[in-house]
Formats: structure tokens, sequence, C-alpha cells
């Protein structure tokens, strides 16, 4: 038994918020209060631990991440520069350190961020600092890729080259690809790259997890596919995965899954089935998230749209038929309008059938039509978004959207609808680190203090105890897990993070630099 006393805890738990001692057994919590009273629940060898007024809140979960994607991204070059020149820099310098024809990898760009009218990057200026090998880089949103010459011949694109269903290959205009992949166009580019054997993603699976312990994450809603799932299962089989993984499966297994009777929830504490995820439109950045009106400015675009509501819906009946649940990527206000109409045919195919109404989940909502805000609470769908996406997209909102980015990352609206919550982020998209999420979430406002001291659109804003729950109670309830996670209590999981500072009693600023000075998992220490 493990007895840490002397603590400052935010139980999350409403009929026991604050205590200054827990008591630990076998993985569980057995009882939080005071010392004398826990000492006198202790039976058997007793470890005491004093925790020096240090103050201590549930394990934290990333509720949307790319698990395979994060960890294999932290060897790629770091392409997230303040100037399309620095990002050059890094291409040339990992280039001179490559063999002549290996892949120079890299992710992060956003062109919104290195001029002010967004203008692409060219295939000409890659060509130009790194002629010996093909280059491939995904842009932030991981919705567009810039690639040279030499990967482009590789994949056989030439100007005349068509473009796949449901992306583009961004010509000049004379016609000319641009080294620009929009969409599932960026396949046919990636598909020629090596692929990393599961041993490879295992490996940096087990590098990852110190690094996201450091941040106080001690769980994860996983977005990647079937390589990311046999490394996870690999690890668990070796007794090494040390998260809690609610793994989801791509909507192109669900005949699969569905055939085999898979349903949400299988597996163990460690690693289970959560939803069938499908993709409903791209993102804001490469102006591929689908919208009711054009984009500002492009009387053309209103982005790309992969399925109405009636084709998704016929996924989403196959995923109840074995008690699945749905996932469904949407950013754009057409794109969550769909969603929406497919899931209220959804629920009354569970009523009708006499299935249960599970927790499906739209991924992002990042803007969202007026008529339709209040339609997640009414249908009980879970909005999971990620609060850091609003500090970074706001001035690109701003200028893509216009007015309608009111009713853009509108968190406090869906709390105040009464939609169920989960907070993440869309790692290696954004940073996994929770703190600078909980930061964005309470300021809307970038680490700079732009755009302003309210921040943006302020009335947007959640509180400190609004958002945390949103990444602990929230994030159990999406993984249906809210009866062992998400809260310190008696007979749920003992995993907690200890931090020198009390997010409570800082400045919100502060917020940014925090981090877990110890985590424990299962009762375990895997952070001290």
């Amino acid at each position: 038994m493990k007895l840490l006393y002397n603590a400052n805890i935010h139980t999350l738990d409403s009929n026991h918020p604050t205590a200054s001692a827990i008591l630990i057994a076998g993985g569980r919590i057995i009882a939080v209060g005071d010392r004398d009273q826990l000492e006198s629940l202790a039976h058997g060898k007793l470890e005491k631990q004093d925790m020096k007024g240090k103050t201590i809140l549930p394990g934290l979960t990333d509720a949307h991440i790319h698990l395979q994607y994060y960890s294999l991204g932290l060897a790629k070059v770091d392409c997230e520069t303040k100037t399309k020149e620095e990002c050059l820099r890094r291409v040339a310098e990992r280039a001179r350190n490559s063999k002549p024809g290996e892949w120079v990898l890299g992710h992060g760009w956003n062109q919104n961020e290195w001029s002010a009218e967004g203008d692409w990057p060219t295939v000409g200026e890659l060509d130009a600092v790194a002629p010996n090998n093909p280059i491939y880089l995904t842009a932030k949103s991981l919705h567009a890729a810039w690639a040279n010459t030499s990967a482009l011949n590789l994949a056989n694109i030439t100007n005349d080259s068509p473009n796949p269903k449901d992306g583009a290959i961004q010509r000049d205009a004379n016609g000319g690809a641009t080294g620009i992949l929009l969409e599932t166009a960026m396949g046919l580019v990636s598909n020629r790259i090596p692929e990393p054997t599961i041993n490879d993603i295992e490996q940096a699976i087990q590098k990852t997890q110190p690094i996201l312990w450091k941040m106080g994450i001690t769980g994860v809603h996983d977005f990647d596919r079937r390589d990311s799932f046999m490394a996870l299962q690999s690890l668990r089989a070796g007794d090494k995965l040390k998260l809690r993984v609610c793994k989801n499966i791509p909507v192109e297994s669900v005949e699969q899954a569905n055939a085999l009777g898979l349903r949400t929830g299988f597996g163990d504490e460690w690693l289970w089935i959560g939803s069938v995820k499908a993709f409903m439109d791209g993102a804001l950045g490469p102006h591929t998230a689908a919208m009711f009106q054009p984009y500002e400015n492009e009387p053309e675009n209103k982005g790309i749209l992969n399925m109405d509501g009636e084709e998704l819906f016929e996924h989403c009946r196959k995923a109840a038929d074995v008690g699945l649940s749905m996932t469904v990527h949407a950013i754009g206000d057409r794109a969550n309008h769909e969603v929406l109409n497919a899931y209220e045919q959804l629920r009354k195919y569970e009523t009708e059938k006499g299935l249960p109404h599970l927790r499906h989940r739209i991924e992002h909502v990042q803007i969202i039509h007026p008529n339709d805000a209040p339609r997640l609470a009414r249908l009980n769908v879970i909005a999971s978004m990620q609060p850091i996406h609003a500090t970074s997209d706001m001035f690109a909102a701003d200028r893509f959207w216009g007015d309608r980015s009111k009713l853009s990352y509108a968190w406090r609206i869906q709390m105040n609808y009464g939609a169920p919550i989960a907070f993440g982020s869309d790692a290696p998209v954004e940073s996994p680190n929770p703190f600078l999420g909980l930061h964005a979430a309470v300021t809307r406002r970038r680490a700079d203090g732009s755009p302003s001291a309210e921040g943006w659109y302020p009335e947007q804003k959640l509180t400190l105890a609004e958002a945390l729950s949103a990444y602990t109670l929230g994030a159990a309830y999406a993984a249906n897990a809210e009866n062992r996670l998400g809260k310190l209590a008696e007979n749920f999981h003992a995993d907690l993070i200890v931090l020198d500072h009390d997010p409570f009693q800082i400045t919100p600023n502060d917020l940014l630099n925090l981090n877990a000075t110890a985590t424990m998992i299962n009762g375990e220490w895997v952070l001290q």
C-alpha cells in the first residue's frame, strides 16, 4: 500500500473535491481524505510519502492524438517556423547530412504564418536547397504537403496527372504542378516513402511515453490506423504500454469490424476499442474544410466535402449494428451540418432497432452554423475539441472565414447548450501539452498575448475548472471509462500527476510553464 500525504489534492470528484492524502493499493485508489483517517484504513506494509504541499491532480488525457505520427515525427525536420526561409534552412541542413537519394521528411509548416497573403511555397524553393534528395513536408494541418521535383518524379506526378478523388494536385497559372498536394493527393507521394516497421513504431511510441508523462498525460485517444494498433498491442503484450489508450479504428474497416462483431469497449484497462473514425472534410489551413459559403476572396472555393450525411449514415448503420460508436472529423460548417444530419438519422435507427444509444463524437467542431450549434447537445453527441487550435488558427480564421469566425472554436456555446466536451491536441498538428491547451481555453490568447488582453472572441472562454474537466472527466466519458478514469476517487485507477504549483492559484499565463514533476500510472511512479 502507498500513502501520499501532506498534499494539495484536487480530486475532480464533486462529492469530495479536495483532500490532503490518498491511499493506493493494487493500482487503484482505496480512499482519499486526511492522513490520520487513511492510516487507520491501511493494513500490511504501508509505504508513506510526504508530498511537501505539492499539488496532485488526476492524470490528464489527450482525447485526440495521432500517436504513431507524433512519435515518428519527433525525428522529422521541425517545419513549424516563423519564416519560410528558416524552414528551408532546416531542410537544407538535414539534406546535407543525408545520403543522396535518401528521403528527407518534415512536418509543421503553415503558409498562413509565413506571409500576410498566405502565399503557398513552391517546388522550386525546395529544389534549390535540396536537389539530391526527395523531400516531403506535411503541413501543420496534416491536410496538405509540400514536395520537391525528386519526390514528384518518384510518384510519377506530372503536369498532366489527374486529381485523385477528394484531393488536388495544386497547379500554377500555366498548369504546372507547384509541389503542393492537398488531401488525398498527399498519398500519391507518401505511399512511395518506405514504411516504418511495426517494431519501428513500437520503439518510437515507447520513447514518446516519458515525454507525455512529463506533460501530465496518462491516457490518450489514438486516431492512427492498423500499424499503430499493432504496435500498441505488442507494447501491451510486453507490459511496456504505460498509457491508457482508447483506440479508434478507420471507417474503411467498418465492414470487417461488422463481420467480426467487434464492439466499442472491447479490450482491457490499458488498450480498448473506441469508435469508428470517418473524415467529412479537410481543414482550414489548406482551405479544404467544407463550408456553406465560399472562403473570403475565393468565390469558387467552398472546400472539399468527402461525403454527404446519407453516405455517412450508411457507415454509421453498419457500426451501430454491432455496437460500435462513431466519431467523425468535421471542421467546416457544412461538414458539421452533414455529420449532424447523419447522427440524427442514426439516433432514430438506434431507437427503431432497439440498439443502445452509443456515445458518438464529432472531432474538431471548428466552425458551426448558428442553426446547428444546439444540435450536438440535443443528440447527445460529444464535442471532441482542441483548444490550442483556436490560438494557432485565429488569424487565419478571421482572414478566410470572416464574421463566421464568431462561431468557431466555440467551446462555451457547446458547454452552455449541454453537449459533452472532451479536449485534446490533434498532435502532431499541435503540441500535445495539455497545459498549453488549458491556457488557450481560459485566455484565447497566444503566448505573446495576441490578439488582445481580452482574447479572441472572449465570450467563448472557459474557466480553468471547466477546461480541466474536459481533459479528465470529459475525456473519460468519451472513452466509456468514466467509472475508472478522470477523477481521484475510491476504486478509480491510481493515475495522477504532481505539480509544483497549483494551477488554480497561478496566473493564466503561468499555465504555459507548468509540467508534471511526477506522474503515477496504475499506482506506480513512471516519472519522479
